[in-house]
């Protein structure tokens, strides 16, 4: 499989990680808070560091992380 959801993290700015998850660090991470950085690395010219498909799909339902809250 790909990477998990911790490598993929690590591999990303972290100044546009700790932005996007400011005052929400002791939940799971959520799905739109991925698509801010996935903007934000294709607005950069980094879109190489996007996950794939297969990636997200993998986090979601392995409980990585979450795709809505309630």
């Amino acid at each position: 499989m790909g990477r998990s959801f911790q490598e993929w993290l690590g591999q990303q700015d972290q100044a546009v990680v700790a932005k996007t998850r400011a005052g929400d660090e002791a939940n799971k991470p959520l799905l739109n808070q991925l698509n801010w950085i996935w903007v934000n690395n294709l607005m950069n010219q980094k879109a190489d560091l996007n996950p794939s498909s297969a990636e997200l799909l993998d986090w979601v339902t392995s409980g990585q992380i979450d795709a809505m809250r309630k």
